[in-house]
């Protein structure tokens, strides 16, 4: 329909063009020609000043002294007559071009209103399923081949997920395998799990391993400014997925559409009501849907409508977590493929380094590795250029041209090692990875602590020290530099022990005196607004002097540390003042007072201690948003 749409104005547009050329051309240059009175011309003709005379119907087209003129003659008059006695050359064309030279300047104002409303009728259909006109019509888009083919191995890690899916997969090849015993096909399945972990890519790899029709679409794209807008589109998206069936069709971001019903302030959200209420009828209503499997994603589960959940329509709810060390290990190696690795490349080690990073973030690790090999010139990426990508990606870029004064620097130097000393002289805190005074992102300086295994969860005890170490970067600068002179370098510091002390009190019930009752909301509540609030004025008290003393005895602790091993500390202080950045075992020889292995100030330690920046990354300046390294095992709702 399009298409012939699309002839159609071309062929019109064609005619306009001819149209017009024929209507200014006027077959023999008309737009040049004079017009002159009939007896005008008899006179010129008895005077012998014409020439070149081209009788064309009613028009008589000559040249008289270098200049073309046209007369109209009468019906009555003679002409032919009189250009013979007068000895004048003269021609006739013929009639047949006229005619048609009418007939298309009549056509002309019709074929423009024409075509002008071909145009604009194909502009608000935005050429088929969208525009004005197509509001109701479903943006679904069929994924295919030449989109680049993923299947089942190009996924790694979250091989639970992939079991789950997989016999979906199996029951479209081969239903009759399932149906004998009375199973019957899964009408929908919800992948969730934080942003990066490989979602979108799970429901592309089903669509490469099945074999069948794939529509895919965003939760957005059923949103309108219009009422009914939505509904319309799920409609159609399932007339379009029945007449295809068996199929797939995958819904990403889900919650777009899909969030719980009359909820928020003022009510619920008209549009997007009216689309979830016809999405839910139309996967599980009066009207069965044989054949069609819905496969939708969100990283946001509790906020979707709980109608949305129950079997029959969601029946199967895949999580698709953070991958562990193995997971990561295999993740590599997928991203790997195409990137020539030199010999000392082992990526267990990488992986061991990265804890807590998703699919996406070690895809861009192995992306930035090569790139850093490919900016030196190297033939293949060496496992230096993964220890500088990961440094870049979990610190960020070095700021090398930053120019800071011998005061600042010192000053710097003081504070991150204060950290170090802290962190290795507690044994419940995670190892020391690297500390740097080189400006990195938005901080001055810091110190990386990666965990030995993967963390799954925190007691008070890790809590309290991890704490220590957090605010050993002021206590530091006092030591040093007195009351009076101590920076706002420890903001990012106090930032992160609030929040770490915020969690313990109200979340984790590891304050004595408030108890093991959850004020998490009540509090998030306290900060914005105070009306409403299901606590008393004295228990927020209790809140706020157990956070208080909390943060207090850390700061105390890391301060006696600190005095403790003042020689340690001036050690690693003038250590890092020389060599910019040292590594795990380079803090530990620097603190004995042997030189490092390197001392150009490039890391060249053994294998990192392993996995995720914990709270350990600790700015110089206040970061942007919150603090940085998780503060529990999962991400809080």
């Amino acid at each position: 329909m399009g298409n012939a749409r699309n002839l159609a104005l071309w062929v019109v547009l064609f005619l306009l063009v001819l149209a017009l050329f024929n209507l200014f051309s006027g077959g023999n240059g008309t737009l040049q020609s004079r017009e002159m009175p009939y007896s005008d011309f008899v006179s010129a003709v008895e005077d012998g000043s014409v020439s070149q005379v081209t009788l064309d119907g009613e028009q008589v087209r000559f040249r008289s002294e270098g200049t073309d003129y046209i007369a109209i003659k009468p019906q009555d008059a003679e002409t032919t007559k009189l250009l013979t006695d007068n000895n004048v050359a003269f021609r006739a064309e013929p009639q047949e071009q006229s005619g048609v030279q009418s007939f298309l300047i009549s056509l002309l104002p019709f074929l423009l209103l024409i075509g002008v409303w071909i145009y604009f009728m194909n502009r608000m259909q935005g050429g088929g399923r969208g525009g004005a006109m197509g509001f109701g019509k479903s943006k679904a888009k069929m994924l295919t081949e030449k989109h680049g083919r993923v299947t089942f191995d190009d996924v790694a890690g979250i091989d639970e997920a992939k079991e789950e899916l997989e016999e979906i997969v199996e029951f479209l090849r081969n239903p009759q395998k399932f149906s004998r015993l009375g199973g019957k096909i899964p009408k929908g399945a919800l992948l969730v799990g934080p942003p990066g972990t490989g979602k979108t890519l799970l429901a592309r790899a089903i669509a490469g391993e099945a074999g069948v029709p794939f529509f895919t679409i965003s939760g957005s794209d059923f949103v309108e400014m219009f009422v009914g807008v939505g509904a319309s589109r799920v409609r159609d998206m399932f007339e379009q997925a029945k007449k295809n069936a068996p199929c797939i069709v995958f819904i990403d971001e889900i919650d777009a559409v899909g969030r719980n019903r009359g909820s928020g302030y003022g009510g619920g959200n008209d549009e997007r009501e009216q689309t979830l209420n016809q999405l839910l009828v139309e996967m599980d209503g009066f009207e069965a849907n044989e054949g069609v499997i819905i496969i939708a994603a969100t990283n946001r589960r509790d906020v979707l409508d709980p109608a949305l959940l129950r079997p029959g329509r969601f029946d199967r709810q895949v999580t698709v977590p953070n991958p562990d060390l193995k997971g990561r290990e295999k993740i590599l190696g997928v991203h790997a493929r195409k990137t020539p690795l030199g010999p000392d490349v082992d990526l267990r080690i990488i992986a061991r380094g990265t804890p807590g990073f998703s699919g996406a973030d070690l895809a861009n690790l192995v992306n930035e590795a090569a790139l850093m090999a490919a900016r030196v010139g190297r033939r293949f990426v060496t496992m230096i250029d993964f220890e500088n990508a990961k440094d870049k990606v979990m610190m960020g870029a070095e700021r090398r041209s930053m120019v800071l004064t011998p005061e600042q620097k010192e000053k710097t130097a003081y504070h991150e090692a204060g950290h170090a000393i802290v962190g290795l002289s507690l044994p419940q805190c995670d190892p020391v990875y690297k500390a740097t005074i080189i400006p990195r992102g938005g901080a001055l300086g810091m110190v990386v602590s990666l965990p030995e295994i993967d963390r799954l969860n925190w007691h008070r005890s890790e809590c309290e020290e991890k704490l220590a170490m957090t605010m050993a970067g002021k206590a530091a600068e006092i030591i040093k530099y007195g009351d009076d002179n101590v920076s706002n370098g420890p903001a990012g510091d106090i930032q992160q022990a609030s929040a770490l002390a915020r969690a313990m009190v109200l979340r984790w019930g590891m304050s004595d005196k408030i108890g093991n009752i959850d004020y998490s909301e009540a509090h998030e509540g306290y900060q914005g607004n105070t009306a409403g609030l299901s606590v008393s004025a004295h228990t927020k008290e209790l809140i706020e002097e157990e956070v208080k003393r909390f943060i207090q005895e850390a700061y105390e602790r890391a301060h006696a540390i600190l005095t403790e091993k003042n020689e340690e500390w001036e050690r690693l202080a003038q250590g890092l003042l020389e060599y910019e950045t040292l590594t795990g075992e380079e803090i530990k020889r620097v603190i004995r007072g042997e030189p490092p292995q390197s001392g150009d100030g490039n890391a060249t330690s053994d294998e990192p201690p392993s996995d995720t920046p914990s709270l350990t990354a600790i700015p110089k300046t206040k970061p942007k948003g919150k603090p940085s390294g998780g503060l529990e095992p999962e991400p809080s709702a």
